[in-house]
């Protein structure tokens, strides 16, 4: 039995029909993120082998693949947050908005200002929801009172919840509901101004209409950001990504215009994949 994937229209989607969008731009110029030779290690056990991807400005990038392939673990070294775990051993090289992350002179702390990440799971600060937006901010050195205002209301705004908030700022971010703790943290990713945004099956845990208004705010934000996110689902990628990479047992398999990733896939594990036949 097989699982078909329809590609619905994204808002921003091209009008003529059979359009296609082409294949990734090659000029370096073009790309927020460069990813050569990369490859990792938790202790013995290699998690990427051999990674090569460039991923455009101002798209959406999705990385599909099934459980354990290595799709989180790639999203993280972007930002490096597996610098966090122990006997992880990596090599090759990463660039980010043509700047090489991994050289010994990058500040690690101002890397994760330029790159953002939203995880599976909200995470709002046991704080209200004016403070959650403020607080990377602050650490900045932001002090003036109209300054940390406007830098609340044009992230939530930003963040498509500003509407929906704007009454209650002093209350806690606790009592909000689940999709809304959601675009909070998006909205608190927005309020460090990055130049990327890593988002890591942010919809997992919100029903579909919490999901419905993610994937657009996405398609909203790439307008100004460049997105990356893992996502356990295939229709999501369909709906709201510009290029797809299909990852398995560690490997980059493809990566392409999403369109072409589901339609007319260059590899048979990812026709295999997309088409349910396993994963």
């Amino acid at each position: 039995m097989t699982t078909e994937v329809k590609l619905t229209p994204r808002p921003d989607a091209p009008k003529e029909a059979g359009e296609i969008p082409a294949a990734p731009p090659s000029t370096r110029a073009d790309m927020m993120v460069e990813i050569k030779s990369l490859s990792l290690w938790y202790g013995r056990s290699q998690a990427l082998k051999d990674i090569n991807l460039s991923a455009p400005r101002k798209c959406i990038t999705s990385l599909i693949g099934p459980s354990g392939c290595g799709k989180s673990t790639l999203l993280r070294c972007l930002n490096r947050m597996n610098d966090l775990v122990d006997n992880v051993r990596i090599e090759g090289t990463i660039r980010v908005g043509n700047r090489d992350i991994y050289d010994q002179v990058e500040d690690v702390d101002a890397l994760r200002k330029r790159i953002g990440m939203v995880f599976q799971r909200s995470t709002p600060f046991p704080k209200t929801i004016y403070e959650n937006i403020v607080f990377g901010p602050r650490i900045l050195g932001v002090r003036k009172r109209a300054e940390l205002d406007e830098i609340v209301e044009s992230s939530l705004a930003g963040a498509a919840l500003w509407d929906e908030v704007k009454d209650r700022l002093h209350q806690s971010a606790l009592g909000l509901s689940g999709g809304q703790q959601q675009r909070l943290c998006i909205a608190r990713a927005l309020a460090m101004k990055p130049e990327l945004i890593l988002f890591d099956e942010p919809c997992a845990a919100l029903d579909p209409m919490a999901t419905a208004k993610i994937e657009e705010l996405l398609v909203q934000l790439k307008r100004d950001y460049t997105i990356a996110i893992v996502t356990h689902s295939l229709q999501q990628a369909a709906r709201i990504s510009d290029y797809t990479a299909f990852l398995y047992l560690g490997e980059l398999v493809e990566f392409n215009a999403t369109e072409r990733i589901f339609t007319n896939p260059a590899n048979d594990r990812t026709q295999s994949y997309v088409t349910g036949r396993f994963g």
